[in-house]
């Protein structure tokens, strides 16, 4: 089968899945219609939301349909209808059997890892968060349970140093797109060879996960080490970013303030996990059993983020206030 012949059908949300739609339409396949989230309430309008991918596939004159469940017969009878021959999947939600099963050549999905490691919702935010230095895309044939699926193909990514989960998302969705095409050609010529995830995996235990990132995850431990605190904050940077609590020992008020780069001094003499050192003019630095972090880059409830010596700028009396542990 000509890969630019067969009929497709996209599934995604976010910014990360437009990269991969917009790939297909630019390179000529035909895609048949777009599965996206429906509209939702958002920002202090409450002003109804459209999705990334919805923006892009109405701005292509795509066919694009917001099902609020997937298993509603009229939304399976319009998806029956476009007689797609294969399904992608990037960014989206778990499918229901009758859903991937529906076309000739099957449904892939596109997972922003190396599986069978870091399964689930987050996987760039973990990698990082866990101190990896290599990551990579995964194109994979859906099964029941998530994320479990044979192996199509996989592409390897460099966890830079300094890198925050914004640097790696933004290169991932590159190097995905890619893969997605590579895919897609694949499975239209079938020249693939699906590996079983079972196979690569030597010890269970050793798989990593990728769980959903809830509030208090993001929560900065200064328990923890410099290396450990510094990984969080880049894992979680720009979104949805580590945070601190801040309490003024006279006021008895509570400030919150999310911190969203900082920088390993392990020169200074040692001090209480979450002790604040500040000149008040350039620097913010804060404790760790091990060391310091110099904070950078800050955002206070309520203001907007700032590189570090602008907030001291006008919030003099910072070094007051403590961080509630």
């Amino acid at each position: 089968m000509y890969p630019k012949d067969i009929r497709i059908v996209f599934m995604g949300t976010p910014d990360f899945a437009v990269e991969s739609l917009k790939a297909l339409v630019e390179k000529g396949y035909q895609v048949v219609g777009v599965i996206t989230a429906p509209d939702k309430p958002a920002g202090r309008g409450r002003q109804l939301s459209e999705s990334a991918v919805k923006q892009y596939g109405v701005q292509q004159n795509l066919k694009v349909i917001q099902p609020e469940k997937l298993k509603n017969p009229e939304f399976i009878a319009e998806l029956e209808s476009l007689k797609a021959d294969l399904q992608i999947v990037v960014a989206f939600r778990m499918l229901p059997e009758i859903v991937w099963k529906m076309p000739l050549l099957g449904t892939f999905n596109l997972h922003a890892s190396l599986l069978p490691q870091y399964r689930g919702a987050a996987p760039l935010n973990w990698a990082i968060i866990n101190g990896e230095t290599e990551t990579g895309a995964t194109t994979f044939l859906l099964s029941h349970e998530i994320d479990t699926g044979r192996i199509i193909f996989q592409e390897k990514v460099t966890i830079g140093d300094n890198d925050t989960v914004g640097d790696l998302h933004d290169r991932m969705m590159g190097i995905g797109a890619t893969l997605v095409l590579k895919t897609v050609d694949a499975l239209a010529e079938g020249k693939i060879q699906p590996i079983d995830q079972e196979k690569l995996i030597d010890v269970p235990d050793r798989i990593k996960q990728a769980p959903k990132i809830f509030k208090e995850d993001c929560r900065i431990d200064w328990i923890r080490d410099t290396e450990s605190v510094r990984n969080l904050i880049r894992g979680l940077s720009p979104y949805p970013a580590a945070w601190i609590e801040l309490v003024h020992p006279e006021k008895h008020e509570i400030l919150s303030a999310k911190i969203y780069a900082a920088i390993p001094d392990l020169t200074s003499l040692p001090a209480a996990p979450g002790t604040i050192r500040t000149d008040a003019k350039k620097f913010l630095k804060i404790a760790c059993p091990d060391g310091w972090l110099s904070v950078t880059d800050i955002q206070l409830s309520g203001k907007k983020r700032m590189k570090i010596d602008e907030l001291l700028r006008g919030f003099h009396d910072l070094g007051e206030w403590k961080i509630k542990m």
